[in-house]
Parts: structure tokens; C-alpha cells; sequence
């Protein structure tokens, strides 16, 4: 399973969301490929992705996609990120 993280430079909020849905997934007992990308490279990055967390400013940007896109309001709450993957993984 593929997850891509998304942000606008593919650095700081990415980064941030890719350490805590690993960290989710380990806790879950969950296995996945996780990525941290910029938005003007998702759909290189993220064309073969399950699952696609960002924040609610990007969703428009993404454009299609076959992947579950979950918008998570803040990226430190590992208990939304679980609650978010666990339903779209689920």
C-alpha cells in the first residue's frame, strides 16, 4: 500500500504528516509505503497511491485521482490521523 503525503513545498507539513501516519500505521499493526510530496508534483508522486493526506487547501488542487483523499485538520492529533486511516483503510 502506497500513502503520499502532500503539501505546498513537500518539506515541513508533508514531512510532518508522513512521521505521524508511520508512527499510526505501526501502532495499527498497518503496513505502508509512506511519502512526502509537493503539490505540484502529486500526480507523479502520488499516481499509484491508496491514500492521500493533505490539509483541506489543497483537496481542489489534486485533481483526479483514484486515491482516498483525507483532508486532516491537524497533523499533530495522532488520534484523528488513526481515527481517518483506520475508516479509509478499513
Amino acid at each position: 500500500m502506497k500513502i503520499v503525503a502532500i503539501c505546498g513545498a513537500g518539506i515541513g507539513s508533508s514531512g510532518i504528516l508522513k512521521v505521524n501516519a508511520e508512527r499510526v500505521l505501526l501502532r495499527l499493526g498497518l503496513e505502508a509505503d509512506v511519502t512526502a510530496t509537493d503539490i505540484g508534483s502529486v500526480q507523479r508522486d502520488a499516481a499509484d497511491a491508496q491514500v492521500i493526506l493533505t490539509s483541506a487547501e489543497f483537496v481542489e488542487a489534486i485533481g483526479k485521482t483514484y486515491a482516498d483523499v483525507i483532508v486532516i485538520e491537524n497533523y499533530f492529533d495522532q488520534q484523528e490521523l488513526a481515527e481517518k486511516l483506520e475508516k479509509s483503510l478499513g
